[in-house]
Parts: structure tokens; sequence; C-alpha cells
């Protein structure tokens, strides 16, 4: 049994409406799944993704760089533009049907007619002429099922570029959020090679004590044990690091070896900008580009639903032709070598074996199913927006108190270390301080990527960037 939010819908769109997209009617029933407002509160508004500039927030010349390169060479973008285009054709080719079909020929024709096809035999009779002429086939939109039929495509043809835009969307997200993944191992692999630096610094000053009699075999394994495992780590980060640059090469068409000395040299991560402040949900998510494909399509589905019930009603169909015949070609345009006809027709299918029903089924069905995506990608939009919001909050209550956590454990390895020199406390401390202090170093370079990520997937969530309005 269909829910009483489906049974509106559909009386809607099979009303005729869905052709405008449910530009206000909707909002009735698109805020009994949408929160009134999110976290935030302020007005904004977005831009297209082909006018949008989000990431430069992040003050990165580089991601600029790489994101412009994207969108000029990416394959999939290049694609989604392509499928424009066919749309467009073919919605043009819908719309030729409001115009006749004019055909020119031209011949020249010589046979025998045989005098024995009647009851009574006769002479066969020869001809033998030149033929100019014209003919004209045109249906007339009496009822209506050309327009649908340019409804139906027209919708199409804004579906297909609202997948564009949603390929622009993802495309910028997806260079972004690789290249603060490539940022986040490069500062990984930077604060390894600290550690390594001065781990192995500790490792000498025990070994010296060892030589001195001041330290046992047992501090120097635990010593060497700890700069063993610092530089196990570093491989996996390079490894990343190359695997990362692969990624970012596929998604701005370029090979490895043509970015790799660009990108391989370490940089500072992006600044870690405040998210944005969110208005009216329903303002915002109607922006995103799968809402308007699908809103689109449900428009298309809705006007083949009614492409599918003109095939009822009857086809009216002028044709006509006009020309001249002349056994000599000099004679074309005499006074008696004119001919002409004009036949207008009216055909209606009263019986075909059900197919028409079964066509208009399957136009419903299709519509039905549309009704479904078109929910569901909304619910699916609501929920990434949440996540997105709700993972930058935490995220950035997580760097800050990270940061503390580094200060305080580096303090500690340095009161470890000294406290060790003096031989006021055994070197488990200084290797466990060792340990903590990388750690929490990771913990925050982790942090603030997964900060950065989570600014990116709430771009991504709302289908673009945002502006405040003055």
């Amino acid at each position: 049994m269909k829910t009483p939010l489906k049974l509106a819908l559909l009386t809607f769109v099979l009303s005729g409406a869905a052709s405008q997209v449910y530009a206000s009617d909707s909002q009735d029933w698109l805020f009994d799944s949408i929160p009134d407002q999110w976290n935030y509160q302020s007005a904004y508004s977005q831009k297209l993704p082909t006018d949008d500039d989000w990431w430069k927030t992040f003050s990165d010349p580089t991601l600029d760089s790489l994101i412009n390169i994207a969108e000029k060479e990416n394959y999939n973008l290049s694609a989604a533009l392509a499928r424009i285009e066919m749309a467009k054709k073919t919605l043009d080719a819908a719309k030729s049907a409001y115009f006749p079909t004019i055909n020119l020929n031209a011949g020249w024709s010589k046979g025998q007619s045989s005098g024995a096809s009647g009851p009574v035999v006769t002479k066969s009779s020869a001809y033998d002429y030149f033929s100019l002429g014209a003919s004209m086939q045109w249906e007339i939109d009496l009822f209506g099922k050309i327009t649908q039929n340019v409804k139906a495509n027209k919708a199409a043809y804004n579906a297909t570029k609202a997948e564009y835009d949603g390929v622009m969307v993802s495309l910028a997200a997806n260079v972004a959020k690789a290249y603060i993944n490539l940022r986040t191992y490069q500062n990984e692999l930077q604060v390894a090679n600290s550690h390594l630096a001065e781990q192995e610094k500790v490792l000498a000053l025990v070994e010296a004590r060892f030589n001195a009699g001041l330290a046992s075999m047992l501090e120097v394994s635990q010593s060497r044990t700890v700069v063993a495992s610092t530089k196990a780590s570093i491989p996996a980060l390079e490894a990343m690091i190359e695997s990362t640059i692969n990624s970012i090469g596929l998604l701005t068409a370029k090979y490895p070896q043509e970015i790799s000395a660009w990108l391989s040299t370490p940089a500072p991560m992006p600044n870690v900008v405040y998210g944005a402040n969110l208005g009216v949900p329903a303002d915002l998510l109607r922006r995103r580009p799968d809402i308007i494909q699908a809103e689109y399509q449900l428009a298309q589905y809705a006007a083949q639903v009614g492409v599918a019930k003109k095939d009822f009603l009857p086809t009216l169909s002028l044709s006509g032709s006009i020309g001249t015949q002349a056994h000599n070609a000099k004679n074309l345009f005499g006074e008696h070598s004119m001919y002409w006809e004009v036949s207008p027709s009216l055909s209606w299918t009263l019986f075909d074996g059900l197919a028409r029903n079964y066509r208009t089924s399957e136009a419903k069905a299709a519509l039905e199913a549309a009704i479904d995506s078109y929910n569901y990608t909304v619910m699916n939009a609501v929920i990434e927006v949440t996540n997105a919001t709700t993972t930058f909050k935490s995220t950035m209550k997580t760097i800050e108190l990270t940061q503390n956590v580094v200060d305080e454990s580096k303090q500690s390895l340095d009161l470890a270390v000294e406290r060790y020199k003096k031989g006021l406390s055994p070197f488990n401390n200084v290797v466990d301080a060792q340990i903590s202090y990388l750690t929490n170093q990771d913990s925050k370079i982790t942090a603030q990527g997964k900060a950065l990520t989570a600014v990116v997937n709430l771009y991504e969530a709302l289908g673009g960037g945002w502006n405040q309005v003055n």
C-alpha cells in the first residue's frame, strides 16, 4: 500500500506539474523529512560548481592548481559533458516532430503496363517520362503527444546538466581529500624522521653510558627497539604518499611521473577553516546536484506516463505531394504537366493486444521507482550533512585536546631524559615517553587531516560551496 506521501506526490506529478520540477509545491512534503535547521545558523547561499572556489578558503595555491587542472582534464567530467551534448541533441530531435517532413524527388521512369490485367485483354501500353516533385508528411500535435515527449526529453537534458554539476562537486571534493591525505602522510613522515633523529641521539647516549658501565644492556636493547620501530613505520608512510600521488594523477588525468616531482616535496597541511553556518536545510539541500537530478528524472518519468497515455488517442496526420511529369524534359513545366494531392488522415488504434496498457503500466512503475529514488536521495542528503557537521565539530575538539596532550608528552619526555641522565629514574620511563610523544603527535596530525576532510565532506554534502549573504 502506498504511503500518503507517495500518493500525494504521484497525484501531483501526473497532473502535469512535474515538468515544473516541483519548484514550490514540493516544499510542503520536503519538510516532512528534512529538519527545520542544522546546528549552525546563518544566511548562506551557494554557487554552481563551475563558479565555485570554496577550496581557496584553505589558502593553498597547490590545491587551487590541482582542482583547476582536474576541471579541465578529468575524463569523467569530460564524459559527463558529452552526455549533456547527447541529451541536447535528443531534445532537439524531439522538438523537430513539431515540423513537417518534406522530401524532394526527381527521376525518370520507363516501362510498359500489361494489357491483360483486366477482364478484357487490351493492347499493352508503354510509358516514358521525367518527374520532379515534393512530398510532405506532418503529424499534427492535436492531443499533445509530441509536447509530452519534448517535456520528457527536456527533463532528461536538465538531469544530465545536474549530473555534470554532481560530477564537478565530487571531483573537486575528491581532489581536495586526496591532497589532504597526501599532506597528512607527508607530515607524519616528517614527524617520524624528526623523532627518529632524536631517538638515535638517545640511543647514542645510552650506548655511551653502557660503555662507561653506567647502563645495562637491557637499556641499550630497549632504546634500539624504539629506533627500529620508528624506522619500520617509515616505508609504509612512503608507500602511502606514492599511492596518494597516483590517485591525484588519476583525478587530474596526469601520469604520476608528471606530477610526482611537484607533489613529493613536503608542505604544511592546509589551514583548518571553520565550517559553514547552515541555514534552512531545504534551501541548501535542494541545490544538491543529485537532488536536482532526481527531481528532473521525476519530471521525465511523469511526462513519459503522459506520452504513454496519449497513445490511446487518435493521431491526426497531413500528407501531400506536388510535382510535375512529362515525357520530354522540356515539358516538365508545361500547362498540363502539374499534379498535386493533399491527404489529411485520422488514425485510431482500437486494439493492439494490450500493448499500450503494458507500456502505460511500465511508465507508471518507472515513475514509482523514481519517487522512491528521490525520497532516498533526500534522506541520504540529510544524513550526509548531519554526519559532516558532527564529524567536523568532534575533530575540532579533538585537535584542541590533542594539542594539550602533545605539549604534556613533550614535557614528559624532556623530564624523563633529564632524570635518566642524572640517574634519578629508570630508562623504561624514557622509552614510554618517546612512544607516547610520537603517538600523540601522529594523533594530532591525523585529527587535523580529519577536520580538513570533514570540511570537504560538508561542501560535498551540500552540493557546493557557500558564501555568506551580506
